[in-house]
């Protein structure tokens, strides 16, 4: 009898043993399902539900202030308003909440505009209020009009100045997103609006009351939104005048992003040098794009900074991230100079910003790699940047398969395909979020006679950019591949290859 008792005490003991460890067992497979999400790593998004169009941030008492659009009632509601988040490095971020309502008074939800520092209170406002002018849907039928906002707390929160447009529609369709900017040439407000295929100037002493100057036309990229117009000098010393607006230029096999011209501004009107414009993106996913002042003063001139809403209006609810609770990512913020070309024309140059670097845990370095087929790395990763410069003599084709799945079949390429002359990245054997399959590989034209070009790629859980020799040329896209597909492999078809000065940057999350 009593040997039976203890067999019973230790059978009990090992059934609440193996009880306990499948405890643990489960609260360790739930702890890894929730770490395992489509939420990005290094990539602003927002905290849940929807968000859009960047609206263009101020440096404002040590901080960048940044406002965007914000949904809280996505998917099963409409409307939008302004959410707040501030960053003193363009990295990391800090949700403060929404700033503007949405449905506040009788004019509707809140769309694109701009905010300004008023420190010459010319609005009589105060010498610290910032005012924001933007969209809203008029309740006189229901036309884009424009309104005036003021906050007097900083930018937390923000007071209708009137129910009335300070701008009334007389008639446009389109008419919206306006963008202010401070003219110290003509001591005059300034503000652009996206008017269908036309851009309006108009001007103001007081951000209230607003007379149009003149518009600048354009043709075959599409209804435009979100104009941008800012000065620049050059790396020879020369000044320009850019100006800039979110267009599709599909039908004429253009980039569906940011299209700008070079030129002069005299206080009245904009005048390009050449009437096409250039992208500042050829990916399908670099919408609705802002450009803002560096913070430091010394810089103001010639380093300016830029960021864009990660997703396309072709398929704007076709991501993973829902399953996560929401749905909104932005570009990283990019440095963006102005650079005179060869051919004597002057073009924008993009680079990651630098303080990404401040997210680096550990670094992969590789000083040669000779690849004839292709060779897979050892190293692997969800999160990073990876630079390299690849030269070639007589290849084909050259560059990246990257998150690769273990079994080859899943992978995003990037690279330079040589014999058609472009740069390109293929989204085409991954997940991604066009399901008609036209949108998976964007192209930009490529010198191949220099037989060489530097990459510089950052990869995060649902997006690739590509910066591609000076940053001339740049790709944004979403891609959504399985979480545990993380290979890097190099590839040279149709001949040798080599890889040099290949540096892999892993970076931690900007969420924890």
């Amino acid at each position: 009898m009593k040997k039976i008792e203890i067999n019973k005490k230790v059978y009990k003991l090992l059934a609440t043993l193996i009880i306990c460890l499948g405890i643990l067992l489960i609260i360790f497979l739930l702890s890894n399902h929730q770490k395992s999400t489509y939420r990005a790593i290094y990539h602003f998004t927002t905290p849940d539900k929807w968000m859009n169009d960047p609206q263009k941030p101020i440096f404002f008492d040590g901080k960048y202030h940044y406002y965007y659009l914000y949904n809280g009632d996505y998917p099963n509601g409409n409307g939008t308003e302004w959410r707040q988040a501030t960053s003193e490095n363009l990295v990391q971020w800090k949700d403060e909440g929404v700033a503007i309502p949405k449905y506040t008074n009788k004019n509707g939800d809140i769309w694109s505009g701009s905010v300004v520092i008023d420190s010459g209170n010319t609005a009589g406002f105060g010498t610290k209020a910032i005012v924001a002018i933007v969209t809203q849907s008029s309740a006189n039928g229901g036309h884009q009009e424009q309104f005036l906002w003021y906050s007097t707390d900083k930018g937390k929160t923000f007071k209708a100045y009137s129910d009335q447009p300070i701008i009334p529609n007389l008639g446009s369709k389109d008419f919206r997103d306006p963008k202010i900017i401070w003219n110290s040439q003509t001591d005059k407000w300034i503000m652009l609006l996206a008017e269908g295929t036309k851009i309006g100037f108009y001007e103001s002493d007081n951000l209230k009351n607003w007379h149009y100057a003149s518009g600048f036309s354009t043709q075959n990229i599409g209804i435009l939104e979100c104009p941008d117009l800012f000065m620049m000098r050059a790396n020879d010393g020369t000044y320009k005048w850019v100006l800039g607006a979110s267009a599709n230029g599909k039908s004429i096999g253009k980039p569906n992003t940011y299209a700008y011209w070079i030129g002069n501004y005299n206080g009245k009107e904009f005048v390009p040098d050449k009437s096409e414009p250039y992208w500042l993106d050829y990916g399908f996913d670099w919408y609705a794009g802002v450009t803002f002042e560096n913070g430091n003063s010394s810089y103001k001139f010639t380093k300016r900074y830029a960021l864009a809403w990660m997703n396309n209006w072709d398929y704007p609810d076709n991501t993973p991230t829902m399953k996560d609770g929401f749905n909104g990512t932005d570009s990283i913020v990019r440095q963006i100079s102005l650079k005179k070309q060869v051919d004597n024309t002057y073009s924008l140059i993009s680079q990651p910003v630098e303080t990404l670097d401040r997210l680096i845990t550990s670094t992969d370095h590789f000083d040669q790699i000779q690849v004839s087929g292709s060779k897979t790395l050892k190293v692997q990763g969800e999160a990073y940047q990876l630079d390299a410069d690849i030269s070639w003599s007589d290849a084909k084709n050259v560059g990246f398969k990257l998150r690769e799945s273990a079994d080859k079949k899943r992978h995003i390429d990037i690279g330079v395909f040589i014999e058609g002359q472009y740069s390109y990245v293929n989204r085409t054997f991954t997940e991604q979020p066009d399901k008609s399959q036209k949108y998976v590989q964007s192209t930009a034209p490529f010198d191949t006679n220099k037989e060489k070009v530097h990459l510089n790629i950052l990869v995060d859980k649902t997006s690739i950019e590509v910066f591609v020799d000076d940053g001339k040329i740049t790709y944004s896209s979403e891609v959504f591949p399985y979480l545990n597909d993380k290979g890097i492999t190099l590839f040279s078809i149709g001949g040798k290859s080599v890889f040099q000065n290949v540096v892999i940057k892993h970076f931690r999350s900007i969420y924890r």
